[in-house]
């Protein structure tokens, strides 16, 4: 009983220690089943399809993307990934985003193609998915390709839709503030 009380104190405070400005605030949790501590955002960036992508389309529902940093840390192994969402609407439909090349991050710099990766096994995701028919797939990230996507004023995810071209997706947010409150939260900077 202690220990359940401790672990709920434990887990209490280090979400209220991670209060900040940002709507999106990061968290900690420990997979009891595996051991590994998940720390992730409390919710995703949610991503909207740009206004050209839409004016294409007559759709009455949008497609969604969303996207979130993930840190696992296997007493003291850490490894970072990218989780990423897309809830699929009636308007152009987005292809695989597990496949090779098919998810792209636009940063001022340029163009990250992201690599899909398989996840540890934890016992739950550390983001709940918006829609239950929608794609999820985990992509590799390093602490410097987190630091770098955070210092970018424009971060734009890119997917290749089924029928070959390419959807872009904006943040409804600033994915500056949010992404760098994410690397303070974790200890990857230097301030």
């Amino acid at each position: 009983m202690h220990s359940t009380l401790f672990k709920v104190a434990m887990i209490t405070g280090v979400l209220a220690g991670c209060g900040g400005q940002s709507a999106i605030k990061p968290a900690e949790v420990l997979d009891e089943r595996t051991g590994i501590t998940v720390g992730a955002l409390q919710e995703p960036i949610e991503f909207v399809i740009n206004a050209q992508n839409a004016a294409l389309s007559n759709a009455k529902r949008a497609t969604f993307a969303y996207l979130g940093p993930i840190e696992w840390d296997r007493m003291g192994d850490i490894s970072y990934a990218l989780w990423v969402h897309v809830a699929p609407g009636n308007d152009r439909q987005v292809g695989d985003i597990r496949a090779a090349g098919a998810v792209t991050v636009n940063l001022d710099d340029g163009p990250l193609v992201l690599s899909p990766i398989e996840t540890p096994g934890v016992g739950q995701g550390p983001y709940k998915p918006a829609v239950s028919w929608g794609q999820t797939s985990y992509f590799a990230l390093t602490v410097d390709m987190l630091k770098h996507m955070a210092g970018s004023q424009k971060l734009i995810l890119n997917f290749r839709a089924a029928d070959g071209t390419t959807l872009d997706f904006v943040p409804s947010q600033d994915t500056r503030a949010t992404l760098t409150q994410f690397t303070r939260a974790r200890g990857l900077t230097d301030d």
